[in-house]
């Protein structure tokens, strides 16, 4: 009797190191977590005001897909534009390079897929988030992308 668990464990054993070997081994995906707290004391110059918002995100490295929901109150009125812009640090201003689209009542949601380059930027820290209003319309609350492992 122990000898057939033992020839069983050992061709199982065998089985699974030949299948990693191969490659042949199942991939788990590598999704990391990306967060920004928006605030209009991070916008360049800072705007006053008790807005506030989260950006919690997601990023696939291996399909570069970028899924994100965002939610904020307390604007000065109805967010008329937001865009994720980069390459920046805090602190400095970039141009943008996704703008969100659709509904932009809290909480927006969407995903795009970003290029090679987009998603270096993203994972080096480089983007922020911002919406706009018409009070504010070079941005009335901003937070900068952190990805987390």
């Amino acid at each position: 009797m122990n000898r057939i668990r033992l020839a069983s464990c050992s061709a199982l054993l065998g089985t699974l190191l030949a299948l990693g070997a191969c490659g042949m081994a199942p991939m788990m995906p590598m999704t990391k977590s990306a967060m920004a707290q928006l605030s209009g004391t991070s916008e360049v110059p800072p705007v006053m005001g008790s807005a506030s918002g989260t950006l919690e995100a997601k990023l696939n490295p291996q399909t570069n897909v970028l899924t994100w929901t965002i939610r904020y109150a307390g604007l000065t009125g109805p967010a008329t534009a937001g865009h994720f812009h980069g390459p920046a640090i805090a602190g400095q201003n970039a141009g943008v390079v996704l703008p969100l689209s659709g509904s932009l009542v809290s909480p927006i949601s969407g995903s795009a897929t970003l290029t090679a380059a987009q998603m270096a930027d993203v994972m080096a820290g480089k983007w922020y988030l911002n919406l706009h209003t018409a009070a504010n319309p070079g941005g009335e609350i901003r937070g900068q992308v952190m990805v987390h492992p």
